[in-house]
């Protein structure tokens, strides 16, 4: 075994210095990886994962971060020695970093530069690097887009970043990072915002380059579905230590530590329905020493009878289903078409159209959750912006409590918006960084004259705050000084201050880590509970839109493949397109790991 073995992380401590003081991103960190072997580094934000990984390519900006102590050892077969990356200078370091490791990040929309074509940025990576003409490093660039399966390399060649779809700029990532055929790969959340579809290819991808180049990966993600997919070794970190490591196969059929059994068990379940998500607070109480230093306890209930407490059963639906569909639709959806001129002559006159939602009817009950999946551009969520008039629609109807939403005049659709909001799916975009996040609760409602003055005004306020789980004295906080989840609660707590009827949830979780994505499904079902709210819940991820969904609909290319009742279309999908969402979705299922653990082939 040693003498595959290719990286030597040993006592790895990264830290930053703050004004709150100095952060231990990572925390005397130890792990090893071998030639050909996949490594899975999991944990929620802020977890040292992705600091671990950068100390490693050794990108960490100082100030304010910086590698204070630990080896980095890597095994350069040239030499015939082990290399400390830590000691190199920056000259030597280049060396490694591109030749040996290479990186490919979560976003690539902000690592591909928008104004090179692809090609050109490929390009440059491979003459950077190696001794090359540029004519054959476009020939190696054109060969590296058809081996991660680009469509049409030449075209992807000469394109721009904005041209290409989320998936295929991953995949022009991939291609930069494997340019120099380097030995070990680190993937930093590459599928966290790809649909579920795109996820899958770009996973198996990454398991056939790694077999045919013999390369090492280090897998960074939040969700333990996907290390499932493709990790030999589970590395779990929680606030810059390991927690827990070990063979994949035993990490998910034996968890020993009390996190990552709540990292297992938080993510929604197909096989059975939940009335809410286990969280990593049921597994373990986190209190502090004297010192100041983090004691984890952990709670005696198991995996097992925490997912029993909250299992729902059949006749539980039953009856809530009875109940909801004996009352007439809150909103009525008739032949709904938007369509956005594709093509113009040179008059101007429009000669074809991109039909994004084409002829759509559907109806929604009160105190229901209608979930609404399908890849991206399948027009999810171009239909949720038509019903609120955010986008226009080129005809049909929309119907909400016997008033025509689409024939509103101005005045009239303003006092409807207190009745229907839309939560979206990036919290911080959707913010105003320079408005504490009290004010941004309180402007709808100052716009819509509720409540008396803006005293009584911030004391309602204050009860969302609470009401979403978080503080009195955050009123005056900006939007950067809070996670990605305590954001998201933030732009639910904005939804909530007008007290509507109809909230619609546009890709709301997507971004967030699983545990995170669990505690704000659970606030949003205990809402609906609390306030029978009723939800159109748009997601990619079919697995999230079965919990949260009473009735489901399927789109694909602006029309509804498969409508009906969430758990009935996840056992007994109708049409080709769902078993294929469905078959995408990472299982996690031990018995899955088992049989492709046998199946890897020792090197």
């Amino acid at each position: 075994m040693s003498s595959r073995k290719l990286l030597e992380v040993i006592n790895l401590e990264t830290h930053f210095t703050t004004e709150a003081g100095v952060v231990k991103a990572v925390d005397n960190v130890s792990f090893s990886l071998d030639r050909g072997e996949t490594i899975g580094i999991v944990g929620e934000s802020g977890s040292g994962k992705s600091v671990t990984s950068l100390s490693a390519m050794r990108l960490i900006p100082d100030p304010p971060g910086k590698i204070v102590g630990g080896q980095i050892l890597f095994h350069d077969k040239e030499l015939g020695k082990a290399v400390d990356l830590v000691q190199l200078e920056e000259s030597e370091m280049r060396r490694y970093r591109g030749n040996e490791i290479s990186m490919i990040f979560q976003e690539p929309m902000t690592s591909l530069n928008p104004v090179f074509t692809c090609g050109n940025q490929v390009t440059e990576a491979i003459t950077l690097h190696q001794n090359v003409t540029k004519e054959k490093a476009r020939e190696l660039t054109l060969e590296l887009f058809a081996k991660v399966q680009l469509p049409d390399p030449p075209r992807v060649f000469s394109a721009y970043p904005h041209q290409l779809s989320g998936g295929q700029k991953q995949r022009v990532m991939i291609a930069m990072a494997m340019s120099c055929n380097p030995s070990i790969l680190i993937a930093d959340e590459p599928t966290t915002a790809l649909d579920v579809t795109v996820q899958k290819t770009i996973l198996e991808l990454m398991r056939n380059l790694r077999e045919e180049m013999d390369a090492s990966v280090i897998f960074i993600t939040h969700d333990l579905g996907v290390i499932a997919e493709v990790a030999d070794r589970v590395i779990v970190m929680y606030k810059g230590k390991i927690v827990e490591q070990g063979n994949v196969y035993d990490i998910f059929s034996n968890p020993q530590h009390p996190y990552t059994k709540g990292l297992l068990a938080c993510r929604p379940p197909l096989d059975y329905r939940m009335s809410k998500l286990p969280v990593v607070s049921d597994f373990m109480n986190v209190t502090f020493n004297p010192d100041g230093s983090r004691l984890i306890e952990e709670k005696k209930a198991s995996m097992k009878e925490v997912i029993e407490s909250v299992k729902i059963k059949p006749e539980q639906q039953k009856a809530r289903h009875d109940r909801l569909y004996a009352q007439e639709p809150i909103l009525t959806v008739s032949n709904l078409k938007t369509w956005f001129p594709s093509k113009k002559n040179f008059f101007g006159k429009v000669l074809d159209y991109v039909k994004a939602v084409n002829d759509v009817s559907f109806e929604v009950y009160p105190g229901e959750t209608m979930g609404l999946v399908g890849e991206s551009g399948c027009g999810k969520t171009t239909l949720g912006r038509t019903i609120l008039r955010l986008v226009e629609a080129e005809g049909g109807k929309v119907v909400f409590e016997g008033k025509s939403v689409l024939e509103l005049n101005q005045k009239d659709l303003k006092t409807l918006r207190r009745d229907m909001q839309i939560i979206f799916q990036d919290p911080y975009s959707s913010l105003n960084p320079r408005m504490t996040i009290g004010n941004a609760i309180m402007e709808p409602m100052q716009v819509h004259k509720v409540l008396a003055n803006d005293a009584a005004r911030k004391e309602k306020v204050i009860e969302l705050l609470e009401t979403v789980s978080l503080e009195a004295s955050h009123f005056d906080r900006y939007p950067h000084e809070f996670s990605g989840g305590q954001r998201q609660r933030i732009c639910v707590a904005r939804a909530l201050a007008l007290e509507p009827k109809f909230i619609i949830c546009d890709e709301s979780v997507s971004a967030l880590d699983v545990s995170v994505q669990a505690q704000v499904l659970n606030l949003l079902i205990e809402l609906r509970e609390k306030f029978n709210f009723t939800y159109i819940f748009i997601s990619h991820d079919l697995s999230v839109v079965k919990f949260m969904s009473d009735r489901m609909i399927v789109m694909n290319k602006g029309v509804i493949e498969e409508m009906g009742d969430a758990d009935e279309i996840y056992l007994n999908a109708k049409k080709e397109y769902t078993r294929k969402l469905i078959n995408a979705i990472p299982k996690g299922r031990v018995e899955d790991i088992a049989s492709r653990m046998t199946n890897i082939t020792p090197k």
